[in-house]
């Protein structure tokens, strides 16, 4: 995922390498051609853009089109730059690819972007400062799925049986931990399996796992294709359940997955919920991180276009859900349009 930029020494090293090829096989007189393409090419350079890679998820869950969306608003509307939504392992990754460079936004859950930037819970150890936000894009909502058929209905059902927990180094994974210690149940009480979104409803509909766990937006592509050719239940904690959760984890908060978003599930469900953040380094420029921002918020019907969670990302919302400080150029746009910006979120 490491960036190569175009431009200076290097593009014209890369040339001169291929005239020398291209010579030694065709001979001499191509090398007079070959040497007024390269003339030609230096004559007449083209205007380099440089290219931003956007850390999402799975192609099963949100991430992906979210970021895919947030890539066309910046190749529409930030002039001097291309992004490209790149498929990760999610939130946990995520920010270890902003601490090296290897992504310049990235999108997490808001307990992981915290836990990075404060380093804490998968962290310890291995604080990563450099973590500001840009903003806070819409709410997850823990789904907890099994098939009608198993008869799986609660959470203390999920004792002895297979569940999948989330990809490894997703936010899915650090969210499904905290649920289940919360409520007294370890992984030496079930069989903990680690898989992405696609992998979960598909190990649910062979019958490879009893249960699964996905953090995401509502609705979300992998769930509505297992609804469709399965029956499935989606477990409602309960709310002792759900205030155990929210005392161990302050990110979480109490919401409800709407009756009908899924195919068979008609009745409205209390879940868990919980930002998600779109975040950069404290090292991008602050033209940069001011450009993204205000690219995406005065053009956020391009990204709702790709997908209905982006109906949530809002500056109220931004100003109120996000864990860590903004970027100073995120920050310079809220006050341009005359919003308010806490202390809380000034780095």
């Amino acid at each position: 995922m490491r960036r190569r930029k175009n431009g200076g020494d290097t593009f014209k090293h890369e040339i001169w390498e291929e005239t020398l090829l291209y010579t030694g096989i065709r001979g001499p007189k191509a090398l007079i051609g070959a040497a007024a393409l390269m003339a030609a090419s230096f004559a007449q350079p083209t205007l380099a853009q440089e290219q931003l890679s956007i850390a999402t998820g799975g192609t099963g869950g949100v991430y992906y089109p979210m970021g895919g969306g947030l890539a066309e608003v910046i190749n529409n509307h930030v002039e001097g730059y291309s992004a490209t939504a790149e498929v990760t392992g999610a939130s946990v990754e995520n920010m270890g690819l902003i601490a090296t460079g290897d992504a310049d936004l990235a999108i997490g859950l808001a307990d992981t972007v915290y836990q990075a930037y404060s380093g804490t819970g998968r962290f310890e150890g291995q604080q990563l400062p450099m973590v500001r936000g840009i903003a806070s894009l819409y709410a997850n909502m823990v789904h907890i799925v099994a098939l009608k058929d198993s008869g799986i209905t609660t959470l203390e059902d999920l004792r002895g049986k297979r569940v999948s927990i989330g990809a490894p180094g997703s936010g899915t994974e650090v969210n499904s931990a905290a649920i289940l210690a919360a409520n007294g149940i370890t992984y030496d009480d079930i069989e903990e399996q680690r898989l992405n979104f696609n992998e979960t409803a598909d190990a649910l509909a062979n019958g490879d796992i009893d249960v699964g766990f996905w953090s995401v937006g509502a609705p979300t592509s992998s769930i509505l294709n297992l609804a469709t050719t399965q029956d499935i239940v989606i477990l409602a904690l309960s709310e002792a359940e759900l205030a155990a959760a929210t005392a161990a984890d302050a990110t979480f908060a109490v919401t409800t997955l709407p009756g009908g978003t899924y195919t068979g599930v008609d009745q409205d469900t209390p879940v868990l919920g919980i930002p998600n953040v779109l975040t950069v380094s404290s090292e991008m420029s602050d033209d940069l991180a001011y450009a993204i921002t205000s690219a995406m918020f005065e053009n956020i019907a391009e990204m709702q276009a790709v997908h209905p969670s982006a109906n949530q990302t809002t500056v109220e919302f931004t100003l109120s859900a996000t864990p860590v400080p903004l970027h100073p150029g995120a920050i310079r746009y809220f006050e341009e349009i005359g919003a308010t910006v806490p202390d809380r979120l000034r780095p």
